[in-house]
């Protein structure tokens, strides 16, 4: 739980409240927009909540929140059985972000058990996973959002996915990958209804998941930007190579897709039409941050 005594002051008076320790990871923002807002590269509450509805979603963001740095006397238990946060189809957002993560955001596909990127390995969600049927499989976009893979695979022994290029000692694991270098860029399919789509640019071995030409899970390769109005890239969280990155969102547009659900930003559901031309504006923007 915060500390009452590092309460930021951009925090509006009342009972929920964000201390120094916030690390920005945006997860807060993502479950409770109406709630949290950010400045000087920290969230803060700029609202306090006045409905059930946003009292339900702050109470999810104090337990998504990786370093524990929301605060509330009423707590949030009341939310505990509202986690994973459902979406839409079978698709939910796990919550229980990690610090190893930097608070990434993960995602639950309840018919085939797949989890997408880790989330931390808290009781109540791996209880609720194993209410759902267990995870038989884990795709892990990149490098950085791995978190507690290891402790998921003790548990429920699932495979876990990732590029190769993306492999280090934190992440030695079973993976997919294409057959060489040389096609790095070749899409691999997962199952019928689930493709892998290599991404390089944030980390040379990125990628993404499209589920049933409807959800695609980004990592930190594609975000929404609500001041843009239009998708985007982490042009200063690029580590690998900006031009590449580029190249990777412009294959993209091979692909319908409806949702966009990012582990880091925000996310967004568009009709395909409306999503791809957002794409074509987000790749004209990145040409001119080379």
């Amino acid at each position: 739980m915060a500390d009452p005594a590092l309460r930021l002051d951009e925090n509006v008076p009342g009972d929920f409240y964000v201390d120094s320790t916030c690390i920005d990871c945006d997860a807060c923002r993502v479950f409770a927009p109406t709630v949290f807002s950010d400045e000087s590269d920290q969230s803060f509450v700029f609202h306090q909540p006045e409905t059930g509805e946003e009292l339900l979603a702050a109470q999810k963001a104090l337990i998504t929140c990786p370093t524990s740095s929301i605060g509330s006397s009423t707590g949030a238990r009341a939310a505990i059985d509202t986690l994973p946060e459902w979406i839409a189809e079978d698709v939910y957002r796990c919550g229980y972000a990690s610090e190893s993560s930097f608070g990434a955001i993960s995602y639950f596909l309840g018919d085939p058990k797949i989890l997408i990127d880790s989330p931390r390995f808290a009781g109540p969600l791996v209880k609720k996973l194993d209410e759902a049927g267990g995870v038989r499989r884990m795709l892990l976009t990149h490098q950085d959002d791995v978190a507690d893979h290891e402790k998921f695979h003790e548990r429920f022994g699932c495979d876990r996915v990732l590029h190769r290029d993306d492999v280090r000692a934190h992440t030695k694991m079973i993976e997919v990958q294409p057959a060489g270098l040389e096609a790095i860029n070749v899409a691999i399919e997962l199952a019928s209804d689930l493709v892998m789509i290599p991404t390089p640019g944030h980390t040379r071995g990125h990628a993404v998941f499209l589920y049933r030409n409807r959800f695609l899970f980004t990592g930190d390769h594609l975000a929404w930007s609500p001041n843009r109005g239009h998708l985007y890239a982490f042009r200063s969280a690029c580590w690998y190579s900006w031009p590449e990155q580029i190249l990777s969102m412009t294959r993209l547009l091979d692909y319908s897709f409806e949702y966009v659900l990012p582990g880091h930003g925000r996310p967004i559901h568009l009709p395909a039409d409306e999503m791809r031309a957002s794409l074509v504006k987000c790749i004209d923007w990145m040409k001119t941050k080379r």
